[in-house]
């Protein structure tokens, strides 16, 4: 049975960081633009949780600039400024196929989907694409949750290397040309959110360290 890949409920956590899905919270930050979403990015809670985390991953601080935005209004208008609207496409679009020419975007997204259908999990339509930031931050989460919670090695083996596979073959092969665009424009809050995503991404490989080898060995695909 398939699942949708859908986005939680927005809350404050003030668990540690080594507590936290940050998969998760990566995917929460760059959702759609809402009342909801900017009042819990504004917070204090979250301001302490980011600055936690660029000193868990050795980022150096951000300046004042890139805290936050003034208001709703700002916000919105960066969000779909920078990610949603533009002619012919906005400057930084959420989606590996705007950022990369190594396949047709058709191949991306099925590329994407057969990763997905690993686990068994098919994207909402109702949301974002295949091969859009958020749906791959929630297939990692997925994966992430599923390797923390088996006991058998052999199962956990196999789920680090579908990790590390996807984190190299999709999020990192565009974030890094994503991040160098949104470095142009130096908007606040997200480019020190993406650079902090580009940063843990590549942690995370570096401590799976798995052979290179194709999506999804070692799991039997739907």
């Amino acid at each position: 049975m398939s699942a949708a890949i859908e986005t939680p409920t927005l809350s404050a956590s003030t668990e540690p960081l080594a507590g936290l899905d940050l998969y998760r919270l990566f995917a929460l930050c760059f959702g759609q633009p809402s009342p909801e979403r900017f009042g819990w990015l504004s917070g204090k809670e979250f301001g302490e949780l980011v600055r936690g985390l660029e000193a868990e991953l050795g980022v150096e601080k951000a300046s004042p600039r890139a805290r936050r935005f003034p208001s709703y209004a700002a916000y919105e208008a960066a969000y779909l400024a920078l990610f949603e609207v533009g002619v012919p496409e906005p400057p930084v679009p959420l989606v590996e196929s705007a950022h990369t020419d190594r396949a047709v975007p058709q191949e991306i997204v099925l590329e994407c989907v057969n990763f997905y259908e690993v686990l068994g999990l098919r994207p909402s339509g109702s949301a974002f694409p295949p091969d859009h930031l958020v749906t791959q931050l929630e297939f990692l989460a997925a994966v992430s949750y599923l390797r923390e919670s088996k006991t058998n090695p052999e199962e956990v083996a196999a789920l680090e290397r579908l990790e590390a596979d996807f984190l190299e073959r999709h999020l990192l092969s565009w974030l890094p040309a994503a991040l160098k665009k949104l470095s142009a424009l130096n908007p606040p809050l997200f480019l020190r959110l993406l650079n902090l995503l580009c940063v843990y991404a590549r942690q995370q490989v570096a401590t799976l360290a798995p052979p290179r080898r194709s999506a999804g060995a070692g799991l039997r695909r739907n």
